[in-house]
Formats: structure tokens, sequence, C-alpha cells
């Protein structure tokens, strides 16, 4: 029987989801050491191992079949999930707040643009016989641009929070509200539709308007109760579940309405940026997404056919930096009146130039009711691919020629006040008494510091006081990692679990060996241990009270302070190199630290 079960057991249908985690895991990571960007290789892979690539050989070489993908339909619902991920981190980042100070970016030019590249797009495509029906369809999908590629390769360079990320970002959030009502100008003019333009913009305006009413309003009920409920659990795998359910659950709620699945879960991960909950959930979410996401960049590949780039090359490399020119060209002034320097709006036109994720969708919605020829859906699907997989030679290039630019005043919407991860110089792990005191210290000497505690009792309460705590688990590297461990320049440790401060210093130093950590210890021997790990300053609970209690037993015996404080100094210096083993360790030390004790 069990040889039976095995026998029945069809490779093919594991096929694909083996070439991709092997593009993930084997192709992407050699790439990176040859520093060429994950998502060209994503893209390359699936042009290569798609039906348009190697897939058209295999009548004559059958073999081909077994590292080939023949169906690409069953993929997109998955990649689109990657976009999904990609929107609710990116929400986390943000906040209610943050967004709102950026309403005049989003819908003052992010409309502005919008509406005139679609004019001029579907101005130009009236010039090629196409009908008007086809030529609004097709100024509408290449007036979009990628959010995905975008906001991932300035994420990777750590550009989000620049004045190029943040003007980019509003424009790009403005075009993924903008699907929605041009999904509805598609379905109104297919074939056979009674709907007026009106009011199929009205109902999906109405539609989209009391489905984000609903995800706001459940949100602020559901989503806090849900995760103080899991947290308290001490799960992570309940907290993973959690997050993938809020994150994927809000994307089909929204998708019922016809929207799109990001736009939901940008609008929970905007709820959820307000939360303590909010960068233990960054840290679940991101190998998620990045795996997501290359599934996402490989579904673009698959759009790619190299036999088409062959037989017309021409066409279609006039076709990609005419579309660059025009979106660029139409954005870059715009940005200007907007406020923004020279530096920053080239940068951003060249990163917005490019064709959409949406532009897949729209298109291919729009072949198959028969408003735009097949032959011409396919045509710009190959443009807004080939645009998308060359932005990172367009963000090089535009860095290249702007990098001489002098700096220019900044409009007020791009000196929106940094996210906490933007600047900090300290992060405390702990927010019990001393974790508390540590911060006051560092707040004294205006240092910009993070803070997080796993216990989500006491980050909620100290929450309700108007402190700035953050709940996750520091023992994890996604989740230091969201902590901007690669950036600050201290770790202060405060808990009190010996194995919880020993496992932190370690993930730590695998992340930043040269990281300056201070740690708390509960002893001599506990402080050794954390010393032995690469710690700069362990500081034991007992030798601290005794130097203390010294301190205060020589001033009751009259010893003037000045006298005092240059010996507890010295002494704690001993210590401090007998504990790291830089020196002989006296033999009535033990005995002097049990009577202390």
């Amino acid at each position: 029987m069990r040889g039976e079960m095995a026998g029945a057991i069809e490779v093919s249908v594991y096929k694909d989801a083996l070439l991709l985690l092997g593009t993930a895991a084997v192709v992407a990571p050699f790439a990176r050491r040859l520093h060429i960007t994950p998502i060209f290789t994503f893209m390359f892979a699936g042009a290569l191992l798609g039906p348009n690539g190697l897939g058209r050989l295999i009548p004559a070489v059958p073999q081909l079949s077994l590292i080939t993908l023949s169906e690409t339909e069953g993929i997109r619902p998955l990649a689109e999930l990657g976009i999904v991920f990609l929107l609710f981190l990116i929400a986390l980042e943000l906040s209610l707040e943050r967004l709102t100070t950026m309403w005049r970016l989003v819908f003052g030019l992010g409309g502005l643009q919008m509406a005139i590249t679609m004019v001029a797009i579907a101005g130009i495509a009236s010039l090629f016989d196409n009908t008007p029906a086809a030529a609004v369809v097709l100024g509408s999908c290449l007036a979009l641009s990628s959010t995905a590629v975008v906001v991932e390769l300035l994420a990777k360079q750590k550009r989000l929070a620049s004045t190029t990320g943040r003007l980019s970002f509003a424009v790009l959030l403005f075009q993924d509200l903008a699907v929605v009502p041009i999904l509805f100008v598609v379905g109104i003019l297919s074939a056979g539709s009674e709907m007026s333009l009106a009011s199929g913009l009205g109902l999906a305006l109405l539609q989209g308007a009391f489905a984000i009413g609903l995800i706001v309003v459940a949100g602020r009920l559901v989503l806090r109760p849900l995760f103080g409920m899991v947290a308290k659990d001490g799960s992570s795998e309940f907290f993973i579940a959690a997050t993938l359910l809020v994150a994927v659950g809000t994307g089909v709620a929204t998708a019922a309405f016809g929207l799109s699945m990001a736009l939901g879960a940008f609008v929970a991960g905007l709820l959820l940026a307000e939360t303590e909950y909010r960068r233990a959930i960054e840290a679940v979410i991101e190998p998620f997404k990045s795996l997501l996401l290359g599934l996402f960049f490989f579904s673009v590949g698959l759009e790619i056919d190299i036999r088409e780039v062959v037989k017309s090359p021409l066409l279609l490399l006039g076709s990609v930096v005419g579309l660059i020119a025009i979106k660029a060209g139409i954005f870059i002034p715009l940005a200007r009146a907007f406020g923004s320097p020279w530096q920053t709006a080239i940068r951003s036109g060249l990163l917005l130039g490019t064709g959409g994720e949406f532009a897949f969708v729209v298109l291919a919605l729009a072949a198959a009711s028969g408003v735009i020829p097949v032959q011409t859906g396919d045509f710009m699907l190959m443009v807004a691919a080939l645009s998308m997989a060359i932005l990172p030679l367009l963000d090089w290039f535009g860095r290249r020629i702007t990098r001489n630019a002098a700096a220019a005043a900044l409009p007020p919407e791009a000196s929106i006040a940094p996210a906490p991860q933007e600047g900090v110089r300290a992060l405390v792990v702990g927010y019990g008494r001393v974790g508390q005191l540590m911060c006051d210290m560092l707040a004294r000497h205006d240092i910009p510091h993070l803070v997080v505690d796993s216990d989500p009792n006491e980050v909620a309460r100290m929450r309700r006081k108007g402190k700035e705590v953050f709940f996750g688990d520091a023992t994890s590297r996604e989740f230091l990692e969201r902590c901007n461990i690669g950036e600050i320049r201290l770790l202060v440790i405060t808990v009190h679990t010996n194995a919880a401060i020993e496992t932190i210093v370690g993930v730590a130093k695998s992340i930043r060996p040269d990281l300056h950590i201070v740690a708390r210890a509960r002893d001599a021997a506990h402080a050794r241990r954390l010393y032995a790990l690469g710690v700069t300053e362990a500081v034991p609970e007992t030798i601290e009270a005794s130097l203390q209690l010294s301190e205060a037993a020589l001033l009751g015996l009259g010893v003037p302070l000045g006298y005092i404080l240059p010996t507890i100094h010295e002494r704690r210096d001993e210590f401090r190199r007998e504990l790291a083993g830089d020196g002989h360790t006296p033999s009535t030390y033990a005995g002097r630290r049990g009577a202390q004790a």
C-alpha cells in the first residue's frame, strides 16, 4: 500500500514549486554575491524558465520540460500576495498621522501626475489606430508605476525615508487607489456593458469608501485585543498566524468589494502601526514578504517573451524608452511645482517612469473582454515588464546624473518627522525599573533611542502613560533587524533573565560584531559569561550594589566625596578587568563578594 501511494505521486505537480524555491535559495543569493539585484535575477529566471523562454524549445528538446514552467495561471494568485505583504509592511512604517501630512503630495501631485499621464498616453495611443476605448485603457494602465519594484528597491537601499522615497511613495499610493476606478472603467467599456461611466465611477468610489471604512472601524475594535491575547499566550506560532490572518484577511475583504487586496492590507498595516505590536509584526512578516515578492518578480519575468524581444527589438526598445520619457517628462516639472528640488524630482521621475504590476491585471482584463486586441495587449505587457526589469538601471542613472546637484530647500511634506527607527542611536531592551531609569538618562542627554519589551501587559500599561514602548522578542534576529540594529551605536540590555540576555547578545553580535553592548548581569559569574560572548560592558547587580553601599558608608564616616569617587571608580575598573579576563583575580575577591552580598 505504501509503495502504491509513493508511486501515485505526480512529480510534475511539485516541479514548479521546486523551480521557484531553487531560484530563491540558489540563484538569487549567487547573483547577490555578484552585485546583481534580486529583482532582475527573479525576472530573468522567469523569462528564461517560462513558457516564453526555454518552454518554447520543449517540442524539439522534451527534456527541457523538467526545468521549465508550463502553466503560469496558478502562480499569479501567490505572486499577488507578495504585493499584499509589501504594502502591509509599508503601512507599518507609516502612521495615520504621518499619512495625513502627505495628503498634498498624495492627492495633489499624485492626482495630477495620473490624470496628465493618462491623457498624454491615450492621445498617443489613438494615433496608432486604436479605438477611443482602447486608448483610454492603455493610457490608464500605463500611467501606473510599479509599487512593488520601486519600494523594494528603495527599502533595500534604506532610502524609503529619503525625500526621493517619500515623494515616490506618495504618488504610488495614489496610483494604487486609482486602480479601483480604472478596473471599473474597463468593465464599463467592455462589450455589452450598459452602465454609464459616471454611474460606474460613483459606484466604485462608494464601494471603496464603504470597504475602507468597515476595515478601519473593525480594526480599531479588534486588532489590539487580538494581538494582546496572542502575545500573552507567548506562542510565536500563534503570533505568526494572527499576523498572516490580518494581512491576508483584510486583503480578501477588500477584494470582495472589487478593490485590490494590497489596499486592504495597507489600511490594516496603518492601524497596526499605532499599536505596541508593530515591530514584532514587522519581524514576523519580513521573511514571507521577501519570498513572495521574489515570486511576484518571477511572474513578471514570465510575461517577457524573449522571442518577441529578438524579433522586433527596435520597436520594443523605442516603446520602453518612449514610455519612460513621457512619464518622467510629465512628473519632473510637476514635482518641481510642488516644491521638490531638481535632484529629488529627477530621481523620483525615473523611478516612476516605468510600467507597473497592475498594468498586467488591467491589460489582461481588457484583452479578455475585447476592449483592446490581444496582440496589442501582449505587446504592451512586454513593454511594461521590460521597463520594470531595467528600473534598477534607471535608479542608478538618476543618482549618477544628480549626485552633484546643489542642495535645495525641502518641501514641508519631505520634512516629516522620521519614523522611530530613523536616526536612533540606542536600542534599550527591557522597560522595567532599570530600563526606565536608563531611558530617562538617555532622554536627559537628548539621545534618540528606541525601547522594546517582551511583556505585552507592561507595554500596554506604559503606552497608556504616553511612553513609546514597542512589544517584541529581542531574541529574534528578524526583530532586531527591524529595530535598525545595523545603524544604532549602542545596545542596552536590561532584562532580568540570564538566558534571554545571553541569547540577545549572541544574536546582536552575529548581526553587528562591532556593536557597543551594555548588558545587565546578575552576578560576577554571569558577567564573565557575557564578556566571553563579546559584550562591551557587563554590569553585575551585586557588585554595583556593593560599590554604592561602600560609597554611602564612607560618606557616613566623614570621608570627603572627592576622595571616595576616585576610589570607587578605580575599584569598578578592577572588577571589570577581572571579569573580562584582563587581570588576575585577587585571592580576597570571593570572600569580599560574599561578605558584601
